[in-house]
């Protein structure tokens, strides 16, 4: 016989949210992993807040939000809230019972200088990386260093000549004026952003030149997990000297030989403090080319 269908909804529910999530679902081991190094943060966190006033939304709450929102590739603040707002699953992973509003995605701005700043992102990614460590996850013995260009928030209207000589924007332009720059030359060494001085002109290959920076990732080779990132200036040299800062720090007479030579090379080297010991560092060949 056929089945109803029932338009009217039931007032009430009286399930568990867990109950909807599969019990093999990778969210679950990523959630107890991301629970246990924010437990460990709460001194940090209590340090960042007043002891007095009005409560503020877990800080616990909005890091498990943008650890969806990387792992899920959410392209906005906004549209993690919209699904945050209906997505179950995301409902307890951050930890919001059904009926529980969520935040409007300002908070994120009004957090950012406090909460989600470097500091906090750099320990809790060391927690992580403190858990496959305890777990036996990441090999001492050869590591890989890897950079991707990151495009800036400015474009191309915002670069001005260095030394002035652009022609101003006429009265009725405001705050976003009409720029053309069809057919004329910019480098990094004539024109500079307005909005974000330290981004550069660069490429990966002979095509067009945006406004970027240089990310780079110091992986483990036996399992392939990141244990290290760092942001630079997208310059010819950046995946060099960011190798020499994230590998780890060993005495020159221990490693016999230099940092530049080792970075360059992939040649092994003993770890300080432990005799015998080799450490491989391979750094890929990319071609990051600054516009100069």
């Amino acid at each position: 016989m056929r089945g109803p269908d029932h338009k009217q909804s039931s007032l009430f529910s009286y399930t568990h949210i867990e109950d909807g999530i599969a019990a093999d679902h990778p969210l679950r081991r990523i959630k107890v992993m991301a629970d246990m190094v924010l437990h460990s943060m709460s001194p940090s966190f209590d340090s960042l807040y007043a002891e007095g006033g009005r409560p503020s939304i877990a800080p616990e709450r909005l890091l498990r939000a943008l650890l969806l929102q990387c792992l899920f590739s959410i392209r906005s603040e906004r549209g993690l809230i919209e699904h945050l707002d209906f997505n179950m699953l995301f409902r307890w992973f951050v930890g919001l019972s059904q009926d529980e509003p969520v935040w409007d995605h300002s908070s994120f701005s009004a957090n950012r200088d406090r909460l989600l700043k470097e500091s906090v992102m750099r320990e809790f990614f060391g927690g992580v990386v403190g858990i496959a460590e305890w777990a036996a996850l990441i090999s001492d013995e050869h590591f890989s260093v890897d950079g991707s260009l990151l495009r800036a928030w400015a474009s191309h209207k915002s670069m001005a000549a260095r030394d002035g000589s652009d022609e101003p924007p006429g009265p009725d332009q405001g705050r976003n004026p009409e720029v053309n720059f069809r057919g004329k030359k910019r480098s990094n060494t004539t024109h500079v952003s307005r909005t974000d001085p330290d981004a550069l002109l660069a490429t990966k290959n002979t095509g067009v030149a945006y406004l970027s920076f240089t990310t780079h990732t110091l992986s483990e080779n036996r399992h392939g997990l990141i244990v290290d990132v760092h942001t630079t200036q997208a310059t010819g040299t950046a995946e060099r000297e960011a190798a020499k800062v994230m590998m780890p720090v060993v005495p020159e007479e221990a490693a016999g030989v230099s940092r530049e030579r080792l970075a360059g090379s992939g040649r092994a080297r003993p770890v300080a403090g432990r005799p015998g010991d080799q450490v491989g560092v391979t750094l890929f060949a990319t071609t990051t080319v600054p516009v100069l």
